[in-house]
């Protein structure tokens, strides 16, 4: 299931078709060929947005991990 939570889309092609999914969305395959060329800045900007979110889903149902 796309559940598109992290707003990062890329393209992506399943099953001959060309799409845009979220990087949270992604099988590590896709993950792996997408971020393979990209630069530290670049890598960095993702991690951040995806701390961000993970902390905002924490924060919105109020979750913690003990």
């Amino acid at each position: 299931m796309d559940r598109k939570l992290d707003g990062m889309f890329f393209r992506v092609k399943r099953d001959d078709k060309w799409g845009n999914v979220c990087i949270s969305d992604m099988t590590n395959e896709e993950r792996e060929e997408c971020l393979k060329n990209k630069d530290p800045q670049f890598l960095k900007r993702v991690i951040d947005n995806l701390c961000e979110t993970l902390k905002g889903i924490g924060d919105q149902f109020d979750l913690a991990r003990e």
